[in-house]
């Protein structure tokens, strides 16, 4: 549990659970040009995690963790088959494989320990298919941003979290879906005009992918205020 001795509207990180290591695997490997570092140190009274920083949020870090199952040198992630795999390893001399580097914190400074007193949060966009999500995350760098997905009462949201403006509003751009779609990727073509789809393997030539993430559960820092119940 998110602890903060002070109420104010503090610039503390915010981190948030993903659903799996598998889960956390894929956010710092997959579809990246290098696999991102993560970053091992203790939480809610000693607890081990493995956290990497994917945003920020009004000054605030936006973190995302996984419990950590077991020690090692490094986060591995392999796709073989469609089929994913994760383990923490201390070795990368498989070359099929990636690997995220884990630096292990020994103690955190006040400022990279968790807050909860913001009062920012991100304004919800609605988009009107998957087509439209595939088109705004594709374009702005070479590797798009990934999808986060996570319940919200009887349905999912499935969502990409943008600031359009340096120091502006932060959104979260996202469709609602009936149920977890179930499948790591989502696959779409911006020459063919085929619809997007959701698969478990990112290798099908002429298509290109974006990477979803499950949250445990709902995000805390969305503004679900502005959407239907």
């Amino acid at each position: 549990m998110e602890k903060s001795s002070d109420t104010s509207n503090d610039k503390l990180p915010r981190y948030i659970q993903v659903n799996s290591t598998l889960e956390f695997s894929r956010l710092v490997c997959a579809l990246e040009r290098a696999p991102r570092v993560s970053f091992l140190h203790d939480y809610d009274d000693g607890k081990k995690i493995l956290s990497v920083q994917m945003d920020v949020l009004k000054e605030k870090p936006i973190v995302y963790y996984t419990p950590l199952e077991h020690n090692g040198h490094y986060l591995c992630y392999g796709l073989k088959g469609g089929k994913e795999q994760s383990e923490i390893v201390d070795s990368t001399s498989d070359a099929s494989k990636l690997y995220s580097p884990i630096v292990r914190i020994k103690s955190l400074p006040k400022t990279l320990k968790p807050g909860n007193g913001t009062l920012d949060r991100y304004h919800p966009i609605e988009l009107e298919d998957m087509s439209s999500l595939a088109k705004l995350t594709w374009g702005f760098e070479e590797i798009p941003f990934p999808l986060f997905l996570f319940p919200r009462n009887d349905k999912w949201l499935l969502g990409v979290f943008m600031n359009f403006q340096e120091d502006g509003i932060s959104y979260f751009c996202h469709i609602v879906l009936d149920s977890d779609p179930d499948k790591p990727f989502m696959k779409f073509s911006p020459t063919n005009g085929s619809k997007p789809s959701f698969v478990n393997d990112p290798s099908e030539h002429g298509f290109s992918y974006i990477k979803i993430i499950k949250l445990k559960d709902t995000h805390p820092l969305v503004d679900y205020g502005h959407l239907p119940n």
